[in-house]
């Protein structure tokens, strides 16, 4: 299994900000072929804590604070 880069994370954890932004102002956001709506927030919240915290580890990993080896989700 492949790890995911420290670019990968950031850029899913930014799909889930915006997803968050467009949501939250009443639009309806897709992600994945997935379309997300206000009653989705619970899983948008979901997937911005789980990339939040795969961004600060492979942040941590990157600066030498540890070697970490971070799986892609349902993989």
């Amino acid at each position: 299994m492949a790890g995911i880069t420290l670019e990968q994370a950031q850029s899913k954890l930014d799909e889930y900000l915006a997803a968050e932004t467009a949501v939250l102002s009443g639009q309806a956001y897709e992600i994945a072929g997935r379309s997300l709506r206000r009653a989705d927030l619970d899983a948008i919240h979901t997937g911005i804590k789980v990339w939040n915290e795969r961004v600060q580890t492979l942040s941590a990993a990157a600066e030498g604070r540890g070697r970490v080896i971070v799986g892609r989700p349902g993989g």
